[in-house]
């Protein structure tokens, strides 16, 4: 399982994000270059379609990783509703280059790919996090990730991920709760699918920790 939140953030703030990231996480930030292809199973393979995702970690050396993911269903019952992070199942894998063929001779087709640009910090407190920070782009031809344009101009993805099990979920959504309420100032966090829009006042919050070098007391 996982524990997942996301938000956005004007392009123009990603910097003293990263700032307020830094002095938060305590640990180095890593690039990110990810290719991902979601791929779609076709009738053939039963009435009930399927999902998974190819993940390639291009900035990976000396060769691009690749990973499967299966993301499942989201946790369901009055519980669930009322906390602000999303609790799902998730299964994940590492494979070879030669998956997405895989994947096509098993009767699977590509709907869409995109590409991920930013950074990534993970860290402990409470739980293992993970905030990922990128653009999303999309690829005008096939596998044309040089060609990749922004899906939205001026706008980044931001996502807090934990990993969970049936047992400690509980304590992973307190732990990522607790740590999103740091980053209020500058974006809205919420579950998947629940747009929140641009934090009105992240200019400010973004020029006051711009000015002190990130060294405001937390």
């Amino acid at each position: 399982m996982e524990c997942v939140v996301q938000g956005i953030i004007e392009t123009q703030h990603v910097e003293a994000l990263e700032i307020l990231l830094q002095g938060l996480c305590g640990v180095n930030k890593e690039q990110l270059r990810i290719h991902e292809l979601c791929l779609k199973s076709s009738p053939n393979l039963g009435f009930v379609s399927s999902e998974v995702r190819l993940i390639c970690d291009l900035e990976q050396q000396p060769e691009p990783a690749w990973t499967v993911r299966h993301i499942g269903g989201a946790m369901r019952g009055s519980g669930a509703e009322q906390i602000s992070v999303l609790v799902r199942t998730m299964v994940e894998s590492k494979a070879g280059k030669n998956v997405i063929r895989l994947f096509y001779s098993l009767g699977y087709k590509l709907d869409h790919e995109l590409l991920r640009v930013g950074f990534s910090f993970s860290f402990h407190r409470g739980a293992p996090i993970t905030v990922t920070v990128s653009s999303v782009n999309k690829l005008p031809k096939l596998h044309a990730i040089d060609e990749a344009e922004p899906v939205t101009l001026g706008i980044q993805l931001v996502e807090i991920t934990a990993p969970a099990t049936a047992d400690n979920y509980a304590e992973v959504v307190t732990a990522v709760s607790s740590f999103c309420e740091y980053l209020a100032p500058l974006l809205h966090l919420s579950k998947p699918g629940v747009s929140t829009g641009v934090v009105p006042t992240a200019a400010a919050a973004a020029a006051s920790l711009m000015s002190d070098g990130g060294g405001t007391t937390l």
